[in-house]
């Protein structure tokens, strides 16, 4: 449902627009698919001015055909230093003196996600990478632009930003967001700069099929150390694989949910400092989040299959 049709506080003061949004551009990352994509074409429908960065120039194309030319396309690789050099450039061509008024730092990649010892060190530096020092990078490279339309940055996050659900390296990029995010809303408060997170719980986007859960936990679980494999048994990659597929929520294909967040985020006046899409976001994770240690601990002990050689 899109927050702009509820009661109350999102009616009065949290959708008192800003003016002159057809002369704002958004830059957002992470557009070939999923929320990014999502949110390209709902700001265009709005009439911003966006300008979407792609990973790959098949999803550039995708995403033109389906806007209108208020929509400019860019390839960009979060994770190179001269890729982002170049979208910076770009963009800066692009927006001129009126600056940038909305960052949104949206690309991100899951797996693999595994239990830890499963994984190598690289697992996690691959997913570090793109969702936290990719969007460190982008954010530094992009803020003097920003700035000068004392505009916005809104970063994706998750529910697993608040509390660690699974092992690898998500999580802990998650929670690499937030505490950027806050760090920077504060600093950038002086300037006239907001900065809101955006905390989703499960959606089904490409990053999150259960396909990719499933061959994410096979690859890891053939990699793995021949004593990890005699602890944890051949039956629990099985229980994993089941338990992505049993958590996969009936409302995970309503991505507005998330866009509208992210919209209200861009275009209000009075911005959230965080929202949280999303059922289990409001009524399991962010609630788990506040419990004792030793009741979430009980819980992920209640809800995950127990190793084979496990006490």
């Amino acid at each position: 449902m899109n927050l702009a049709s509820q009661p109350g506080e999102y009616r009065v003061r949290g959708w008192q627009v800003v003016s002159n949004l057809q002369d704002k551009y958004v830059f957002i990352t992470g557009c070939d698919s999923g929320f990014g994509n999502q949110l390209a074409r709902q700001l265009d429908l709005r009439g911003l001015r966006v300008l979407a960065a792609c990973l790959t120039e098949k999803g550039a194309e995708q995403l033109r055909d389906r806007t209108s030319d208020r929509v400019q396309t860019v390839i960009l690789d979060v994770t190179k230093t001269e890729s982002i050099a170049a979208a910076t450039q770009w963009v800066k061509e692009r927006v001129g003196d009126r600056g940038l008024w909305g960052l949104v730092n949206n690309a991100g990649v899951f797996m693999p996600s595994a239990p830890n010892e499963w994984l190598t060190k690289q697992d996690f530096v691959k997913i570090i990478d793109v969702n936290l020092l990719g969007l460190i990078e982008v954010t530094l490279s992009l803020l003097p632009l920003v700035r000068k339309a004392r505009g916005r940055v809104v970063n994706v996050s998750s529910a697993a930003g608040r509390l660690a659900i699974c092992g690898g390296g998500y999580c802990i990029s998650k929670y690499g967001v937030e505490a950027f995010s806050d760090s920077l809303r504060r600093e950038l408060s002086y300037f006239g700069v907001k900065v809101a997170i955006i905390e989703p719980g499960y959606f089904k986007t490409n990053m999150t099929r259960h396909e990719n859960f499933s061959q994410g936990y096979q690859e890891a679980w053939e990699r793995a150390r021949p004593e990890i494999k005699e602890i944890y048994g051949e039956k629990i990659l099985a229980s994993l694989v089941k338990l992505a597929v049993m958590f996969e929520p009936r409302w995970g294909h309503n991505l507005c949910l998330v866009t509208d967040c992210m919209e209200h985020a861009l275009t209000t006046c009075h911005p959230r400092t965080r929202y949280s899409p999303g059922w289990d976001a409001k009524f399991i994770y962010l609630p788990m989040s506040y419990m004792p240690s030793i009741l979430v601990d009980a819980i992920c002990y209640w809800s995950f299959p127990r190793p084979a050689k496990g006490l």
